[in-house]
């Protein structure tokens, strides 16, 4: 090819689907026109990235930016330039906001919100009610709709979707994909008494048990193959319901967080309180094992960070009136990377986890892999960087990280959207550029 690029990034190792690979990446308008030994001179703008892997640019499908509502906490500026700093380039943005989002108009004022204030790309979901069920067909074919969002268990916010009956309704109405919060609600709350009037943290997973968690995976899986429709059930928790998933691909993709594959109970409860609060739990070292153990075999799809912030004065409160949720977009890559170091699983495995297999799942057709035609979206890390990671680099409106002090090896040191740098080495280069993704 000879036409004249936009920007040429040389001397990487590119990860492309069939591997890694010594090559420049060609961009012409906001897409990916060549990959190889591209002639000096093709670019106006060249990026030199020696000693550095280029990975396709990953894709979070799981954050809470907290706008509208609750801005204090977070806000769709500040959670998507969390997300570029860690090397994200595409956010899904959760339902579960104040008000929250179950309607067109709803949909349609987060994406004016996000309009010249989104460092990322995104969409967002649309939260399943038993007011909105007729309309959900509709509603996740909206521009900017990533899908439906059900919550059977409690959570922050105010969708749960608990009655039996609601749920199959909502899993009769649609096509695509529905991403799922599994705990059972009955569960949750007789289980309450447990904690009630104030108990150590060190309790959530004791109060929010394995088993809820198995009673509404099981519910969720049994109404998906009654009425044929696709689910994904997200941050999975237990080993039992690794092996149960597995059995039942057919129709079903699975989702941990970095969180529950990294910290394990009592250990982060007592060395961090109720920073380590989220929901679904961080349960014990034989949990943890068995969602690596998913990781391996193949039956985990998609890592998602669950980027859920709450203030530390939120967070400072008294047990369990404490909200649950942390921070975790920003971080999502380099621990992942850090997991990768250690051989835990490989890069490829990581990207796969983190673009392609997303990429899929909710059928987005030029993002996920570094090849000729899709979107230029890079994620570019040093896979040999030790660093520490840290309260105070955090982007985040919350300011802080479980994994404050934490040494890990591999960082994220660029993030290109569309063919636009707009993060290196932790800054923010130029103006918030994201749009809405197409799906």
């Amino acid at each position: 090819m000879t036409e004249t690029c936009d920007l040429v990034v040389r001397g990487g190792q590119c990860l492309t689907p069939s591997g890694l690979v010594d090559a420049d990446v060609a961009v012409r308008d906001g897409r990916i026109v060549d990959i190889g030994a591209v002639m000096p001179g093709r670019g106006a703008t060249e990026l030199e990235v020696s000693g550095l892997t280029v990975l396709p640019g990953l894709i979070d499908t799981q954050v809470h930016f907290r706008e509208p509502g609750s801005e204090h906490k977070e806000d769709l500026q500040t959670g998507t330039a969390a997300a570029v700093a860690g090397g994200i380039a595409t956010v899904f943005e959760m339902p579960n906001t104040r008000p929250g989002t179950t309607t067109a108009a709803a949909l349609e004022d987060k994406l004016h919100r996000a309009e010249g204030r989104a460092w990322a790309d995104h969409a967002f979901f649309v939260g399943a009610t038993a007011d909105n069920v007729e309309n959900l067909g509709e509603l996740e074919r909206l521009p900017g709709c990533c899908g439906v969002k059900v919550f059977m268990g409690s959570s922050t916010g105010d969708l749960l979707l608990d009655d039996a009956d609601d749920l199959a309704r909502v899993f009769a109405n649609g096509e695509r994909r529905i991403a799922i919060h599994a705990e059972d609600e009955a569960t949750l709350r007789e289980r309450r008494r447990l904690v009630e009037g104030g108990a150590s943290v060190t309790q959530h997973p004791v109060w929010r048990n394995d088993e809820s968690a198995m009673l509404a995976t099981h519910r969720a899986v049994e109404t998906a193959e009654r009425v044929n429709r696709r689910i994904h059930v997200l941050h999975v928790t237990t080993a039992p319901e690794i092996v149960f998933l597995g059995r039942h691909k057919r129709l079903v993709t699975v989702e941990v967080t970095p969180q529950h594959l990294t910290l394990h109970a009592p250990d982060c409860y007592e060395a961090m309180g109720t920073r380590a609060q989220m929901n679904p739990p961080i349960r014990s070292a034989d949990h943890k094992a068995g969602l690596w153990r998913g990781i391996v075999d193949g039956t985990v799809d998609v890592i998602g960070s669950d980027h859920a912030p709450h203030t530390l004065e939120e967070k400072h409160g008294t047990y369990p009136n404490t909200p649950s949720g942390m921070p975790g977009v920003q971080t999502t890559v380099p621990i992942m990377l850090d997991h990768v170091h250690h051989g835990r699983l490989s890069l490829m495995r990581m990207v796969d986890l983190l673009a392609a297999s997303p990429a899929r799942i909710y059928g987005i057709p030029t993002k996920g892999r570094l090849a000729v035609g899709y979107d230029a979206d890079l994620t570019i890390v040093d896979r040999n960087r030790k660093q520490t990671i840290s309260d105070a680099a955090m982007l985040t409106k919350s300011g802080w990280t479980p994994f404050d002090g934490q040494e890990i090896t591999g960082w994220p040191m660029l993030t290109v959207v569309r063919g636009n740098v707009v993060m290196r080495e932790g800054e923010l280069l130029g103006q918030p550029l994201g749009r809405p993704v197409l799906f």
